[in-house]
């Protein structure tokens, strides 16, 4: 039996250890799931979201031991650990609320001697594959609606992460939802991919880096089922020379930095005006000083290590590559003494004279560092943060809000927001463009990528 590891970034101990599972677990997970299915399917709606409220509560009843163990998984700070019980919270209601509407018959006029209708009807069984870097709420993205929508689903979390998937599963079973409707399995990465495969999955929703999601589409072609694709980012935000800077820079740079960097929709490219990029990198630069590197169960620690140090050490290179060819550092690695190569934990950093003949600024990076351009006009503005292979979301810092909304327009992006970046409202389709993948989870939309559609025509005897 294989045994996977997780590592805690934070001291670089073994923090948990799992079997993974075997093909005969994988089977019969399969079969309960196909199963149960049949039957939750013919389950009221209001049932199942009488079952996934109470789900809701039980998980977020234990929001204190679940940041702690979240904060040892993957080493996000106890300090905002708990942000993401809240934010898993927020997604399941929300899509629990929206789910009437969503998924209700949509009726047609009236035609003499027929009825016409359309039903939403259940994919089948969903699997479900989510990443460690915020583990609950990219996984009840998907895990909820889906659910909700009448499928069974199986939960594959990252072994980076086991215990989250471990958690919604005890929060299920704990209010009674059928058995087989929601299951988790810690897998292999061929595993998973056989699984993938399997023809009694007949959905997918994945969250991670371009690779998986090319892993995904190799292994579902031509079986003609539904995928979701949340995958990599390298998200710009233009600051305005009309700008509040007060608000601006905090804004803008906790996007850059919450999380270590980890974030899909973290802002990894800054363009500002020339007008006042002085005033404003002086301030980024101050505010990304006052941040604390150190052991994230510390709770005045405000940045955690990175996932592992290999993680740590790739954008060491990128910032290294950077300088090199001509970037300059602001922040002096030396006054952080954790931060040291093959550390996990990593000097947080701000680079200018960047450009996009650089990795820094056209490669993802998932690290606490952001490059900083400066651009004479919107047009320039534009150009250069449609300049990248990917395109989850983008930020236009502004006090003209019709300008703000005239140059969203122009971007190339799943979300753009004016006046806030990195964050997610689950009443918004949540999607991507280019490299950042394809499909949609959350809002109305969301339901129906876990749903076909169903015509009936009947004509009156």
């Amino acid at each position: 039996m294989a045994i996977q590891k997780t590592i805690s970034p934070v001291d670089g101990s073994v923090y948990v250890e799992r079997e993974q599972a075997d093909p005969e677990r994988v089977e019969e997970a399969l079969a309960r799931a196909v199963a149960a299915q049949r039957e939750w399917r013919e389950t009221p709606l209001a049932e199942r979201a009488r079952l996934c409220s109470a789900m809701v509560d039980a998980f977020v009843a234990r929001r204190d031991e679940l940041a702690e163990e979240l904060t040892w998984q993957m080493g996000r700070p106890t300090a905002v650990a708990g942000g993401e019980i809240g934010g898993f919270e927020e997604r399941s209601r929300g899509m629990i609320a929206l789910a009437e509407s969503a998924l209700a018959p949509i009726t047609l006029p009236d035609k003499p001697g027929f009825t016409r209708y359309i039903t939403r009807e259940p994919l089948g069984v969903s699997f479900i594959v989510a990443p460690w870097n915020f583990p609950f709420m990219t996984a009840v993205n998907a895990v909820v609606p889906a659910i909700m929508a009448g499928n069974a689903v199986i939960l594959k979390h990252s072994a980076q992460t086991p215990l989250c998937a471990e958690r919604i599963q005890e929060a299920f079973d704990a209010v009674g939802l059928p058995t087989g409707v929601f299951q988790h399995l810690h897998l292999s990465h061929s595993a998973t991919e056989t699984l993938i495969r399997d023809p009694r999955i007949q959905h997918v929703s994945f969250t991670g880096s371009v690779a998986g999601g090319a892993m995904v589409e190799r292994n579902t072609a031509g079986r003609f089922i539904a995928t979701g694709l949340e995958l990599g980012g390298k998200d710009p935000a233009y600051i305005r020379a009309d700008v509040d800077l007060d608000e601006a820079v905090p804004g803008v740079m906790d996007g850059a930095f919450f999380n270590s960097g980890q974030s899909c929709c973290g802002i990894e490219r800054i363009y500002v005006h020339a007008d006042i990029a002085e005033d404003f990198i002086a301030r980024a630069v101050a505010w990304v000083k006052q941040l604390t590197l150190g052991n994230p169960t510390d709770p005045g620690t405000s940045l955690g290590p990175l996932v592992r140090p290999a993680a740590a050490d790739f954008v060491r290179g990128q910032i290294e590559e950077a300088v090199t060819a001509g970037a300059k550092a602001w922040i002096d690695p030396g006054d952080y003494p954790l931060s040291t190569p093959g550390s996990a934990y990593l000097a947080p950093q701000v680079l200018t004279q960047v450009d996009h003949g650089m990795r820094i600024m056209t490669e993802e990076s998932f690290g606490p560092v952001v490059g900083i351009m400066t651009v004479d006009s919107d047009e320039e503005a534009v150009r250069l943060m449609n300049d990248s292979a990917f395109g989850l979301t983008a930020a236009v810092f502004t006090r003209d809000l019709a300008t703000g909304e005239a140059l969203a327009r122009q971007l190339d992006a799943g979300t753009v927001f004016t006046n806030r970046c990195d964050y997610l409202d689950p009443e918004l389709a949540w999607t991507g463009v280019k490299q950042s993948g394809r499909g949609c989870s959350l809002s109305r939309i969301g339901y129906e990528t876990l749903t076909r559609p169903k015509s009936f025509h009947l004509k009156h005897a």
